[in-house]
């Protein structure tokens, strides 16, 4: 055995001989700790040098500990290396006793019979290794003979040994022993301890995600949430077994769509293929009558007299009108059938299917080429030339500075705030339980939570901030000619192709444009900034964190080169791609929706003194 073994003394670096241990957890040699703690003897009591500590994790003992040789770890040692006096055969406990190997010349061999070389074992002998199915080993026990050791049941973290039936009986029998943590078998004993206090991880710390010992959890993790590793676990799996069926839920609701679009499809097909029928059948049935017309007016003007010219002229008059009724016009070529496009309205929604599944695979992987499906500037889709001043040149983080030269003093018109708004000057606002008896104002919300800010604007760069100070709400933009008198689904916004917003709802932030969500990954930032762009026809929302502007999204139409292939969207960019830009042909206004029960916002101050564009109204 090497000195790096879990049997090795930490002090020595050899075997443990004589092995003492610590009311920690640790193993030393009893020669070891005398060196370090001369005043305490084998059986003695603390000295005058005061408390000691462990020499690994530096866990203090009180001066009355006793230094006693572990015997049943000596024993377990002794099993290991196959040397000193051996205890004799192992406890034979059913069904696999498993003797230990007994030093000395080995009996001799009982006679063979003929079908069984004198070194086999016999069949029924208790050590003898079994035929395991075929796949990955067992961990074996560290204190059978090699060459015949059982499969482990526990693993033990204080000895870094794993231990079968038979062997864990000095587990259950010595009190040094007992308090020795026991877990299912584990092939890697060291990656179940602490790296720097070398004591077993006990611990999970929900703040930092990480698994401690008790060490780590007494000191660094102090405060932190900690809990059972079984806790956590079971925490874990619980909370995967919920989202599998979140999932396939909602995999079952995406089938029932998918069901009834089918449903429709072939309800299509067969009104169609009756249609088409029926059709058919009413032009057959017109041939008929025409036919048996023609053969009528034939029979009549071969039963006339030739002696009868009138009704002779009659009757030929009779088949020139059938003959020329025949010859006109027939129904012309068939029109195209309506419901052979139904395979290719199919074969559209299958690749949509296809798209989207492989963008949100690979989103969800993290291996989307546009990282958490943000449109950054830039891109392919902002391929063609820009205004040199857009700020569409600009990182997804810059500057707050450059935006200043941007900013665009908001105020709140009193004339359009709900009745349940609450302004405080011009530039809070919060959401109140009892109205507010505002004057009639034409301009008013009156289904909506919502404000405007005072001003329209129809060109150039604007860009304003807001502090969410509490609750749900919504920032974003809103046509002038948009009328407040709409009902809540429709006048909210960022419910309409009138209005744009980034919503927070208290756990999440999202944009909303034309009844369309997309949710949005990142996490709260109670400072947000809007930048309307006219000449890109974008609007860009921003979280500000100590004079950094981070991207939170985007919004613009996409614009591809000629010749290139469309790339798949996702829905809210098709709605973008649809709609958006109609959205810039009428002039705006800075809007807020405060949807919850005391919410409450305030637009932010900007300092003149960075202001390089003034208000435009």
């Amino acid at each position: 055995m090497d000195g790096s073994g879990p049997f090795s003394c930490p002090i020595c670096l050899e075997p443990l001989r004589e092995p003492v241990t610590l009311p920690c957890g640790h193993n030393f040699c009893l020669a070891c700790l005398g060196t370090l703690w001369p005043h305490r003897g084998a059986g003695g009591a603390g000295g005058p040098g005061g408390t000691a500590r462990c020499p690994l994790c530096q866990e203090p003992f009180p001066d009355g500990l006793q230094l006693r040789k572990n015997h049943t770890l000596s024993e377990l040692l002794q099993l290991r290396q196959g040397s000193g006096p051996g205890p004799g055969p192992c406890p034979a406990p059913a069904p696999s006793p498993c003797p230990a190997p007994a030093p000395g010349p080995a009996p001799a061999p009982e006679p063979a019979t003929p079908s069984a070389p004198p070194s086999a074992p016999e069949p029924s002998a208790p050590c003898a290794p079994e035929s395991w199915p075929p796949g990955e080993e067992p961990v074996r026990c560290d204190a059978c003979p090699e060459g015949a050791a059982l499969p482990a049941a526990l693993s033990c973290l204080s000895c870094l040994a794993s231990f079968c039936p038979a062997h864990l009986g000095p587990h259950e029998r010595s009190p040094a022993l007992r308090g020795h943590r026991l877990v299912p078998p584990l092939r890697r004993l060291e990656e179940s301890l602490c790296p720097r206090h070398l004591r077993p991880l006990e611990r999970y710390c929900r703040a930092e995600r990480l698994c401690l010992c008790e060490a780590c959890a007494a000191q660094e993790h102090r405060g932190h949430e900690l809990v059972p590793l079984e806790q956590e676990r079971a925490l874990q799996e619980s909370a995967a077994v919920a989202e599998r069926e979140r999932v396939s839920r909602l995999f079952a609701e995406a089938a029932a769509v998918l069901q009834g679009f089918q449903t429709q499809v072939l309800g299509f097909i067969d009104e169609g293929e009756a249609t088409m029928l029926g059709r058919s059948q009413g032009d057959l049935r017109r041939q008929e009558e025409q036919r048996s017309r023609l053969s009528r007016a034939r029979h009549n003007l071969s039963q006339v007299p030739e002696a009868d010219s009138v009704s002779f002229l009659q009757e030929l008059l009779a088949l020139r009108l059938a003959l020329e009724e025949g010859c006109g016009p027939g129904p012309g070529p068939p029109k195209e059938l309506s419901f052979t496009k139904s395979s290719q309205a199919v074969r559209a929604v299958r690749a949509v299917l296809a798209a989207a599944c492989s963008s949100q695979w690979e989103q969800l992987r993290g291996l989307g080429g546009d990282e958490d499906g943000l449109q950054k500037p830039g891109t392919e889709a902002d391929a063609e030339s820009q205004d040199p001043d857009s700020t569409n040149n600009l990182e997804s983080e810059a500057p707050r500075d450059y935006f200043l030269k941007f900013a665009y003093i908001v105020d709140l018109d009193s004339d359009t705030a709900d009745k349940f708004l609450q302004l405080f000057g011009t530039k809070g606002v919060k959401r109140v339980l009892c109205p507010i008896n505002y004057p009639e104002s034409p301009t008013r919300f009156t289904h909506c939570e919502q404000v405007l800010g005072e001003g329209a604007l129809d060109r150039g760069t604007y860009y304003w901030e807001v502090e969410i100070i509490e609750g749900w709400v919504s920032v974003g933009v809103m046509a002038e000619d948009f009328s407040p008198q709409e009902p809540y689904d429709r006048g909210r916004l960022g419910r309409n192709a009138y209005s744009c917003c980034l919503q927070w709802n208290g756990r999440s932030f999202s944009v909303w444009f034309h009844g369309q969500e997309a949710p949005l990954p990142h996490p709260f930032s109670p400072t947000v900034g809007i930048c309307l762009e006219y000449a890109d026809r974008a609007l860009a929302f921003y979280a500000v964190r100590d004079g950094k502007m981070s991207l939170l999204r985007r919004l613009r139409a996409s614009r591809r080169r000629s010749g290139t292939p469309a790339s798949p969207v996702d829905p809210f960019q098709s709605r973008l791609d649809s709609h958006f830009a109609g959205l810039f042909t009428r002039r705006l206004k800075p809007a807020f929706f405060l949807e919850s029960v005391d919410a409450h916002l305030q637009i932010g101050p900007l300092k003149k003194s960075c202001i390089s564009v003034l208000k435009r109204r």
